[in-house]
Parts: structure tokens; sequence; C-alpha cells
């Protein structure tokens, strides 16, 4: 599958130091230092494309973003890879809502997606890849997992036996009646008659009446979600195998921590007898003015009906980046307000022939990048320079800024 357009990526001047990476681990639960390497492998969850990009969306695909820069600032390669969930329940429920082709609809959104990328300008991924197209990669990794003792079949369907991995649960720290009320929270059926265990997750299901289905060594059928990603990490990320973890990052939004990352990992632990991911590393989720942002409350706001109402898409950046990425946090018309504020009096600033200092000013943003991403710090730092600006400080060099924020924060200013 196509991703969107490249983003040209200013250098930095070498006089910049940049510290190792360190971020918040969720299965260590522990912020860890990323070793210095040549190359990383990250994977980022991608999105089912029913609807439009929200800004849920908008802000995970920000922090990875943020990520990625910094690692690729550092002269690393970066080899990323997201995918694309273009055949799932959700998908097949709107379709069916809405009286339109399931493949129509995934196609509208997917192309809206990628336009809303482009304009948030977040680096596309080296390998952007949907589910349809990975079914070949699938049905391998189910053979492998079959070939591990860890497949068996309930009418026709495959499940995963999830305690063949001895770390099951390592990741997300769950007691077993939380597992069970999020598995079945976010697409499980630990309830399923036949079942061995309830948390076994369903990596094939068998082609259902009136469902798409395609041919493969395992019956006619599709792939189950959390499979989808393990195969197709494993099989565009291309593990070295001397290293102790097959993946550097595994990313997304904190609601996939359980049963979705769980579960990729032990499938990618039970198919090659190793551990999947050097760190596991989460978005926080975001609301709208005291409430949860949810399709079900109907308060989702999307980024294409922001820009085309015409804030501006480093405006919706910028407010994304206002607080740290982790954290559950809100949208408001304030934070908005705020951020349109601050871009405007950023560009004046930037827009001079002469400014405050400013070496100091991006050697600052490095290093707040460098623990954790701390954004909250970086607009910090940005405002004193601002302040400084006013009182007409000199001695600066504002178009060095206006490259490093670029560069680092994604800001074309």
């Amino acid at each position: 599958m196509k991703a969107w357009p490249d983003v040209y990526i200013p250098s930095l001047d070498s006089k910049f130091e940049l510290p190792l990476l360190s971020l918040f681990n969720s299965a260590s639960r522990k912020v860890e230092d990323l070793p210095t390497k040549q190359t990383y492998r990250m994977y980022v969850c991608g999105i089912t494309p029913y609807d439009s990009t929200h800004l849920g969306h908008a802000a995970t695909y920000l922090a990875f973003d943020l990520i990625n820069r910094y690692l690729r600032a550092k002269k690393s390669q970066v080899l990323f890879v997201e995918n694309i969930t273009d055949i799932d329940d959700p998908l097949l429920e709107r379709a069916h809502r809405d009286g339109i082709n399931w493949q129509t609809l995934a196609d509208s959104q997917i192309d809206l997606f990628r336009s809303d990328m482009t304009s948030l300008r977040i680096l596309p991924p080296n390998f952007y890849i949907g589910a349809v197209e990975s079914i070949g990669l699938v049905t391998q990794k189910i053979e492998e997992l079959r070939s591990a003792g860890a497949i068996y079949s309930v009418d026709n369907d495959l499940y995963f036996r999830v305690h063949n991995d001895p770390d099951f649960g390592s990741r997300s720290h769950l007691n077993e009646a939380d597992s069970l009320r999020i598995f079945e929270q976010r697409g499980g059926d630990p309830y399923r008659k036949g079942k061995e265990n309830p948390l076994d997750s369903l990596v094939w299901l068998s082609k259902r009446e009136n469902e798409p289905g395609w041919p493969s060594i395992h019956g006619e059928g599709r792939p189950g979600w959390h499979i989808e990603c393990c195969a197709i990490a494993l099989g565009y990320l291309q593990p070295d195998t001397h290293e102790d973890f097959l993946i550097d990052i595994q990313g997304g939004g904190n609601d996939l921590v359980f049963p979705h990352h769980e579960m990729s990992a032990s499938q990618a632990r039970v198919s090659t007898g190793k551990d999947f991911a050097r760190m596991y590393v989460h978005a926080g989720m975001i609301g709208l003015n005291g409430e949860k942002m949810s399709k079900s409350l109907g308060n989702l706001v999307f980024v294409s009906t922001l820009m085309n109402s015409g804030i501006s898409p480093m405006a919706i950046r910028i407010a994304l980046m206002m607080q740290h990425y982790s954290t559950n946090r809100m949208w408001s018309d304030e934070l908005l307000t705020r951020a349109q504020d601050f871009l405007s009096n950023l560009t004046l600033y930037l827009s001079q022939t002469e400014s405050a200092p400013t070496d100091a000013v991006i050697q600052g943003i490095i290093h707040a990048l460098s623990e954790n991403i701390d954004t909250e710090k970086v607009f910090s730092i940005l405002q004193d320079w601002i302040n400084e600006c006013r009182c007409g400080s000199t001695g600066g060099n504002p178009g060095e800024l206006s490259r490093a924020l670029d560069t680092l924060l994604g800001l074309a200013i």
C-alpha cells in the first residue's frame, strides 16, 4: 500500500549535542535509555479505516513522529513500519450501517488519512502495509505457531494459546479479572464455547456468510487482529538475528497495551523464541472538554474538519505537543486558541533578522526531547525565548532556530 509523500528534514549543526533518547517503557514501567544504534526498527499500529483521522489518531502518530525525528537527527536510520487494518469487524459494520461497499469506505478513509498525515508533516513509514495484502505473511506466521503447538481450532476458526508464551502478561501487568474485562471490551471473545482458555486470541476467522474471505491453507477466511501486526512487523522490519530483541520500539495508543500489544508480542515470542520489542511505548488518549473522546459519544474532533475551518495544521501540531505525549489529556477551544497565539508569536520572532540568543534554546530543546520527549519543557523554553525577544534581546540566529524546529518538532514556520 502506498504511504504519503516524504518530508524534508533539515540537518542540525554538528555543534549541538544529542544525548541518548530515553522513553517510558510500558513493559518495565520505567524510563529507559534507548541504546545508540545505526538502525532502529519501529512498528506503530495504524488505524482501522472506517472513520476520518481524529485528534486521538493525530496525537499518537505525532508522538512517534517526534521519536523518529530525534533518532534521525542523531544520524541513525529508522526503519519504520505502520499497518492499516483494512479488513475487520468495525469496518464491515460501518459499511453495512451506511449502505456502502466496505472496500469503498476503506479506500476513502485511507486517502483522507494520507492527506491528514501530509498536512501535519508526519514522516511517512518506510512500509505502509494493509492487512489484506499481508494475508500470505499471516498464514505463514500461523503455520509457525502451529508448528510450535500454539494453534487449535474452534468450529474452523483458529486460536492462539496465549500461555504457550511463559511471559504472557508481562508487558501489560494486569490481573486475570482485568484482563478478561478489557479483552471483552476490545474485540476479544473470552466466553466463546470451545476455547481452551478465555484469553486465547483469534488468529484466523473462517468465512462468514455475506462477509469477505480469502483462500488460504487454513481455509477461506480472514486474519485476526493481533496476528496481523505480528506478521507485518516481523515480515517488513527484518529483525537482526544477532540482537536480543526483534525490534526496538512497538508503539501505539495506550488503549493497545492490552490485549493488542500483549498478544502480538506473545505470538512473536512463541514463533521466534525471542523477545519482541525492546520498548513498548504508548501515547495517551485525547478527551474533549472534560469528557472521553469516543465514537460512541459522538464527540470526535477530526483533523480534516479543523483544517477545513481554516485552522493551520501547525497550530494543531503545537496544541497536541503542549502536553506530554504519554498523558491522557483534554482538547478544548482554549487549548487551540493558546496554540494559535503561540504560533503567531513564534512566527513573528522567527521572521526577524535579529533575535534573542538561540544556541542555548536549541540545545535546551534537544535535551528536553531526549528526556522522554518532554514537549511541555520544549514549549516553556520557546516561550522564554519569545519573552526575551520582546524585551529586545539580540545575538541569536532565528533562521537556525527555525530549521531546528522543523528538524526536531516538524514545525514548518
